[in-house]
């Protein structure tokens, strides 16, 4: 049982990690820096938050795989639906990644995570 609630603990942290961050740079970060002259503050800044989203993602799949099957869960529509999400975030990452000035994918990620934690909340239920 202790075990259960520590990977589910993990799985929540690293969760707030990556949506959290992504909030707090859209919302004060990125419109503090906008007209900044210098762009290399932002750009350390979302590389160092992209290196840690990258530790959150990896400590995601693992707990989540491991939830998932401890609670019987691979069958589940709502669990299919937001692995679908997750990969369609990933898609927009690896873009946003590529294309960093179209902005419209930083909304599509946000909104995209925000969906995942809703199906999150749907599966936990």
């Amino acid at each position: 049982m202790v075990l259960w609630r520590a990977i589910t603990w993990l799985h929540l942290i690293a969760m707030a990690f990556f949506v959290g961050g992504q909030l707090l740079l859209a919302v004060a970060v990125v419109p503090a820096l906008r007209g900044a002259e210098d762009r290399g503050p932002i750009r350390a800044i979302a590389r160092r938050f992209g290196y840690g989203s990258l530790v959150a993602i990896g400590v995601l799949v693992a707990t989540g795989s491991a939830l998932a099957g401890h609670e019987d869960k691979w069958s589940d529509g709502a669990l299919h639906a937001k692995l679908g999400l997750v990969v369609a975030v990933a898609v927009l990452i690896v873009w946003h990644m590529r294309r960093p000035t179209l902005h419209a994918l930083e909304a599509a990620i946000f909104l995209g995570s925000l969906a995942i934690v809703w199906l999150g909340l749907t599966l936990a239920g």
